[in-house]
């Protein structure tokens, strides 16, 4: 029995450690929330998709330390606004930036169809900035530069990504915490076949009607269309789509990438012929597979 014990007792404390931090709520007081009975859905199928979030969290990967660098990056999974498409956009690709030696952030970020927000569209981004200066603020604990933490977005979370990347300034309508004036700026920014627009031609519809609605008025598409929000300020991007990607037209990242180097911004565009959208790591994807091949090189330089 005193083995079993011991033994428990050790069981216990692997535990601990290896549980410790790995997931934290963002906010004390959420803000922009209204006390509903909605509650988060969980569907496993594929996918490990979630809906209707109402408690934002960082899910945390750190890497071994003998292969850790100084990076960090925050991963917004993607799903239309509707979801969170959470391994496959989310877990899996942390697992991969840790191969690499950078600590990996995965955020769980409130969606806008959710009943318990008041300004639905706010949300996200609220989210995304916590997220940035949470990680900043803990970058000690982890090792990390914290100028050196960027962040990466798929799909509809490449759009929260992009929107974190060039209004990251945006002013807070809440009260303030210490933790909410640190620099919610990107260091560097990875978008894979993002939602870019909310402009009629290329525009993602229903990502736009659960961000904006389905009446929004002109100065809300503009707004949120994040090529006409670039400037000096945004951080170097790396971009990856496709030309057969129906779902998300390639023109947001190329109008996107020209938004950049009109106005001076380090920006690596990379087009693949084939792929459509939602490939993630493209594991088995012959040539798409190496996208993040070449993500890795671009990392190199920061």
């Amino acid at each position: 029995m005193r083995l079993i014990g011991v033994l428990f007792g050790f069981l216990f404390t692997i535990s601990s450690v290896f549980s410790q931090d790995q997931v934290v709520q963002l906010w004390d007081d959420i803000p922009n929330s209204q006390e509903t009975d909605e509650k988060e859905d969980v569907k496993q199928g594929d996918i490990l998709k979630i809906y209707a979030v109402k408690t934002p969290t960082l899910e945390i990967y750190v890497p071994a330390k003998r292969h850790a660098m100084d990076k960090a990056v925050v991963i917004c999974p993607g799903g239309g606004y509707h979801f969170l498409s959470y391994d496959w956009e989310g877990t899996d690709v942390a697992k991969w930036f840790n191969s690499k030696g950078i600590a990996a952030f995965v955020l769980k970020y409130r969606l806008p169809t959710s009943k318990s927000l008041k300004t639905a569209h706010e949300a996200p981004l609220q989210d995304a900035q916590r997220a940035m200066r949470w990680v900043r603020a803990h970058a000690e604990d982890y090792d990390i530069n914290p100028n050196k933490i960027g962040v990466i977005g798929f799909s509809a979370g490449g759009h929260l990504a992009s929107t974190l990347g060039t209004r990251f300034d945006a002013p807070n309508t809440f009260k303030e915490q210490p933790l909410d004036t640190i620099s919610a700026r990107p260091d560097f920014m990875a978008l894979i076949y993002p939602v870019i627009t909310m402009q009629q031609g290329f525009v993602h519809m229903g990502s736009r009607d659960r961000l904006l609605g389905k009446s929004p008025n002109q100065a809300l598409i503009t707004k949120y269309s994040n090529e006409l929000q670039v400037s000096k300020k945004t951080p170097p991007t790396f971009l990856v789509h496709s030309s057969d990607d129906h779902a998300v037209p390639v023109e947001n990242s190329i109008n996107f990438y020209s938004a950049l180097k009109s106005e001076g911004v380090d920006a690596e565009l990379h087009i693949y012929p084939y792929g459509k959208h939602g490939y993630s790591l493209a594991i088995n994807k012959g040539r798409l597979q190496t996208w993040t091949d070449r993500m890795d090189d671009w990392l190199r330089s920061f």
